[in-house]
């Protein structure tokens, strides 16, 4: 049998060979930046582009929250903001915490006016926003996102149902039994408009608003 060697002989001027390249599978890689993620090591710790973002959006919410538009007929009282709609769309851009900070901060200026209302928003507003960022970040697609506006919206109206029962008496000349009586005709109706809308329009707008924010 013939013996097979390999060939080591040196470079002719002289130079030791070349070391082998180490496989480059044990070198450490960076992380692939998902825009849409919330961690620390992709999102920059809460750089100052972040927070200025967090900013407009609890900016945004503010603004809509005095805009106030009564909705249903049988009860002029119950007036319609969009600031629910801002809260959603922050919440799937960046995440829940962003949902929370714009959900509660939006609704300050409210609290020394209308202490037992803001309770009731903020309520709602964190029922809405957090259980749809959530879906919507375990299930990143579009169908993710209308997923994540019916479970929210089913969260919302739970809450604003519940609450009405809970608060509404706590400030109003009303009993438990009154207001449990204004479910069917009046809560439950004016509640699913409200959803309704806040649901169609941030499914309509998210997307290039989240593609926006995130150039």
């Amino acid at each position: 049998m013939k013996e097979t060697r390999l060939n080591m002989s040196m470079p002719s001027d002289g130079s030791k060979p070349a070391n082998t390249p180490r496989n480059s599978s044990h070198q450490p890689l960076s992380p692939k930046r998902d825009p849409h993620s919330t961690s620390d090591v992709q999102e920059g710790r809460w750089s100052t582009r972040r927070i200025a973002i967090y900013a407009l959006f609890v900016a945004l919410s503010i603004v809509a929250s005095f805009i106030e538009l009564p909705l249903f007929p049988a009860a002029p009282y119950l007036k319609y903001d969009p600031s629910g709609i801002v809260s959603l769309i922050s919440g799937f851009a960046f995440g829940p915490m962003a949902a929370v900070l714009v959900s509660i901060l939006s609704w300050v200026p409210h609290l020394f006016t209308d202490p037992y209302g803001t309770l009731m928003a903020v309520a709602v507003a964190l029922s809405l926003s957090v259980p749809a960022s959530l879906v919507y970040r375990r299930v990143h697609t579009r169908k993710g996102a209308l997923l994540g506006i019916i479970v929210g919206s089913v969260c919302a109206l739970a809450v604003a149902i519940i609450g009405n029962l809970i608060i509404t008496p706590l400030y109003a000349d009303i009993s438990v039994s009154a207001v449990a009586t204004m479910i069917l005709p009046v809560l439950l109706p004016f509640n699913l408009m409200k959803l309704a809308i806040h649901g169609v329009v941030t499914f309509l707008i998210y997307k290039p608003i989240s593609m926006l924010v995130h150039r």
